[in-house]
């Protein structure tokens, strides 16, 4: 019979034994802090309702497009994986079918943060003490739904559970946040709080677009049918977000660019979007010149304003036509900011009440461009490693690209970026783990105080994340 499944206490923590010892000290200090999730995915709606996850296959393999990619890649496709019906093969719908074959590929997430993640959740979380398989899937399904359908399983309780302090959703701009309502009447307004994502408003060629718009008319209660009114409908929907206790805004673009128009282009391109004639050209320069309006409501309301560019949305164009936005294969392209955020810095870099936080998926940019720029600019700070960056080895070398410049303190601390709730505590801990390892070398080299790196990696887990995010009202 083989040994029960655990964890080694050390995993993810330099191997050299000195700089190892120094790094368990650090750690320590860390580990127990509780978490400030302030850029995150996971729907609104969970802790509103407060109803149980369902099944395994729902709460872990259907929304993580990291898990579903990885076997994609290895013949799986995303119908069989549950994820929906393509016009060749109808959607998986059986919960356990879907866990067996997750299982069956588990050797194919050796050496990814993926498999980090999931190992800290089964393990910590659910008590599994057998390595998914094609033979354990059956048993360990069983026990996780049973764990589910526990009645301190819910998301409220998860939250004390995993000691999650704030936790950020992420909110279309047209939402009516009565969710945020209904969580702040029930005691959570200060815990779960709403964040602004207007990009589907500011890409004026989307297919979408104008029944996006005719959502934020309604929500907002302007009419919508110039250039002037879709900006002020704009600022109420911001205002009723820091009302309900949002911190930041959200931007996904393609590109960083921020370069204004004057408002007689940006009034044309705007008409010529709900004439249905905008070109992909002006289409662009009015995203980049919507990134600065952002920018300027921003130094208005002061909500952080978060900007992750970089990602090639859709790459693959039949999963995006059956399955819709985000199932397409996104793809990382190379990203360039410093001439992009100039016209932002310039106008607003040592604005008082401007903060932005850029995050990039492009490394780099990391020692060129971002570090030097966060380095000089009061607003602007770096932000975490994001996506295909937050995996241990990367989250190193970010660290060794960015910090000499930057430093520490120009830093977001930590965010998770992610839907997938049971992964929040093994994200934060193998940040926390990375970060410990960072810092104990340059304690061995005799560069940092062994208190000064303790009280660095406090500053990186909790106070930085709650610094980076204040309160606008």
């Amino acid at each position: 019979m083989s040994e029960p499944w655990t964890l080694h206490p050390d995993r993810a923590l330099p191997a050299e034994p000195t700089t190892r010892a120094i790094a368990r000290e650090v750690y320590s200090a860390t580990k127990g802090l509780p978490i400030v999730t302030m850029h995150g995915h996971v729907p609104v709606e969970w802790f509103a309702q407060d109803t149980s996850f369902g099944d395994p296959a729902q709460l872990f393999v259907v929304p993580d497009h990291y898990l579903t990619r990885m076997l994609v890649s290895q013949g799986e496709t995303l119908p069989r994986l549950g994820v929906g019906s393509s016009d060749t093969e109808p959607v998986e719908s059986d919960p356990r079918e879907i866990w067996r074959r997750f299982c069956a590929g588990w050797q194919h997430f050796r050496g990814t943060p993926t498999r980090y993640w999931l190992e800290h959740a089964f393990v910590e979380i659910f008590g599994v003490t057998q390595r998914p398989s094609a033979e354990t899937a059956d048993a360990i399904y069983d026990q996780v739904a049973a764990r589910i359908a526990a009645p301190d399983f819910r998301p409220r309780a998860l939250l004390d559970t995993f000691n999650i302090e704030v936790i950020a959703t992420t909110d279309p701009a047209w939402a009516d946040l009565e969710d945020h309502a209904r969580l702040a009447k029930d005691g959570y307004g200060e815990q779960v709080l709403p964040t602004f994502r207007p990009d589907p408003l500011l890409h004026v060629d989307r297919t979408t677009w104008r029944d996006e718009v005719e959502l934020l008319a309604r929500a907002a209660d302007v009419e919508i049918g110039s250039y002037e009114s879709y900006l002020e409908a704009l600022r109420v929907q911001r205002r009723r977000f820091v009302e309900a206790g949002a911190r930041a805004t959200d931007h996904g673009h393609l590109a960083a660019d921020t370069t204004p128009l004057d408002d007689g282009e940006a009034r044309r391109v705007f008409d010529a979007a709900l004439a249905g004639t905008v070109t992909a050209a002006e289409a662009q320069a009015f995203s980049g010149h919507m990134l600065f309006q952002m920018a300027a409501m921003s130094a208005e309301d002061g909500l952080v304003m978060q900007l992750h560019p970089g990602v090639l949305r859709n790459h693959a164009s039949a999963p995006f036509a059956a399955f819709g936005p985000d199932k397409g294969y996104d793809i990382p392209v190379v990203t360039e900011f410093t001439r992009s955020l100039r016209p932002v810095l310039d106008a607003f870099g040592h604005h008082p009440n401007f903060r932005m936080i850029a995050f990039t998926v492009d490394e780099d940019v990391y020692s060129r461009e971002l570090a030097p720029l966060a380095g000089v600019y009061p607003a602007l700070k770096l932000g975490a490693p994001w996506w295909f960056l937050d995996a241990p080895d990367a989250m190193r070398r970010f660290r060794e690209a960015a910090t000499e410049t930057a430093g520490f303190s120009n830093m977001s601390g930590f965010v998770d970026d992610t839907r997938a709730f049971c992964s929040i505590p093994a994200r934060h801990d193998l940040a926390r783990r990375v970060d410990a390892g960072y810092l104990a070398r340059l304690v061995a080299e005799h560069r940092l105080e062994l208190d000064e790196a303790v009280k660095t990696a406090e500053d990186l887990a909790y106070r930085l994340p709650q610094a980076a995010y204040p309160s606008p009202r």
